[in-house]
This record gives structure tokens, sequence and C-alpha cells, in this order.
């Protein structure tokens, strides 16, 4: 086994799987085409990215520029052409598929702009569910793991209810509880606020602060930009390459994709 985990033990083993650095994650030279009917399409292009530990970072650019792309990287969900992708000391680009889900159960979270909430097990349920398949906690610790993560998104009532039984932003609070079940440091976000309403959305970005300030690491994509200029760095993907970053906690969107962010903010 390669991983490593406080709560059961295990970890990484051996020169070749460990790489020093000062960055909890860390893109070097990252690369990622698909060979299409039309010919290869280059979705990232050379891109160089650290994020350290506890910071908050908001992804943004253009339906199509990559910024997805860049999550699925970090997230292990896909795999570059050329280049590395090192989190937590990790080389994950270099983990078996085995390997890389049993890391990943251990090591991130993941919220989905549709919640992917499986509609025949309660909520509770669909929490305790990434415990099992990592194998964390007792199997009687397990709902009371899913009861306090429930309590942290002001969810614990609606334990026992199916996911149909619940609004848009009450399932995505299920979601984010989910990811959280195995206590991942890195938590990553495709558009979590996407189908929402401006309202909710800004509930669920509070609970996204809080859990920044008690120091998980996220990494979330974005269209909103209002949101998008309350975190603590913004990184720009145009085209497949990462642009100039703002200062942290200015938004400086570069005015050729400036009209999607008009749009998108209406």
């Amino acid at each position: 086994m390669f991983w490593n985990n406080s709560k059961n033990g295990r970890r990484f083993t051996g020169n070749s799987m460990r790489v020093s650095s000062g960055s909890l994650i860390e893109l070097n030279g990252v690369t990622r085409q698909y060979e299409t009917a039309a010919g290869p399409f280059t979705a990232l292009r050379d891109v160089d990215l650290r994020i350290g530990a506890g910071e908050f970072v908001a992804v943004i650019g253009k339906s199509g520029s990559g910024k997805s792309t860049l999550l699925n990287m970090i997230a292990g969900i896909d795999r570059p052409t050329e280049g590395e992708i090192v989190v937590q000391g990790t080389p994950v680009h270099k983990l078996s598929e085995g390997q890389m889900a049993e890391w990943r159960g251990r090591n991130l979270g993941i919220i989905f702009q549709f919640f992917q909430l499986l509609p025949t097990l309660t909520v509770a349920e669909n929490i305790m569910l990434p415990m099992e398949f990592a194998g964390l906690y007792a199997p009687k610790q397990r709902r009371a793991r899913a009861l306090e993560l429930l309590e942290l998104v002001d969810l614990v009532d609606q334990a026992d209810k199916l996911p149909s039984a619940l609004s848009g932003g009450q399932q995505q609070r299920v979601a984010i509880a989910r990811a959280l079940a195995n206590d991942p440091p890195i938590l990553v976000a495709d558009e979590p606020t996407g189908n929402l309403d401006s309202k909710t959305s800004d509930a669920i970005f509070d609970l996204f602060e809080r859990l920044a300030l008690e120091g998980k690491t996220i990494v979330m994509v974005t269209h909103d930009v209002e949101l998008a200029g309350r975190v603590g760095r913004a990184v720009t993907v145009v085209d497949g390459e990462l642009v100039g970053e703002p200062a942290p906690g200015v938004l400086d969107i570069p005015a050729y994709i400036a009209p999607d962010y008009a749009l998108a903010a209406r």
C-alpha cells in the first residue's frame, strides 16, 4: 500500500512514490490532450500550479477553457498526457487505478454540481458510504460520524430522509457532508453553486469559508464572479493555459472572458 492516513496507520513507502515539496498540491508542466474525430484537442497546456495547505482557491474561465479538466487532474479523475501531479508528496499520476481510487477516498473530498447523491439511500447512508468504501471508522461509528457532519451543515433532522425529499440547497449541503466523511485535507468542488439560487449559493459559500478557516484546502471551479472575488486566491484558465494571477482578494478577470461572467452573474 502506498498511502498515508492517520486513521489506519498505512502510509506511502518507497522513495519512488514520495516527492518532497513545499506545496500541498503541485502541478508541473501538465498537458492533457485528447484524440477527437477532428484531430488532437489540447485541454490543458504546460500548466504549472502550486497550492499551499489551507488555501481557498477559485479556478475561473470560460466554458471549455480547461478549468474542469484542471480540477480532474488534481482529483486523479483524469491523467496528464505530459507532466506530473504531486499531492501531499504523492505523485498521483503514477498510481494504478486501484491505488488511485483508494488514495482518493482517504485524501480528497469531491463535490459535484449535480450533487450525485444515491437516490435509494437515506441522507445518512449517503454520507456513510465513503467510510465503508475506504474502510474507515468502525461500522458502529459511521452513523454517529454521519450525524456529526449533518449537524455541521444544519441538516441532522433530515438524516433518515431520501435525497428527493430535500431541496437543491439541502442536497448540496449533504454532498459537502459526504465529501467530509473521511476527514480529507483537500476538497475539490466543480461549480458547487451552479444550480442554486443566490441566497442558497451564499450560504454554501459561507460553509466553504468556514471549512477553509478550519484548515481545509479547497479548490473550486466557479462561474460566479461575486463568489470568486471572495476567495483568498483566484487562478484563470484561458484556452488550457493559466494566465497571471491577481493579488490576493482581488478578482481581475481578463477583458476577453469578462462578458461570459457578466452573463453568468445575471
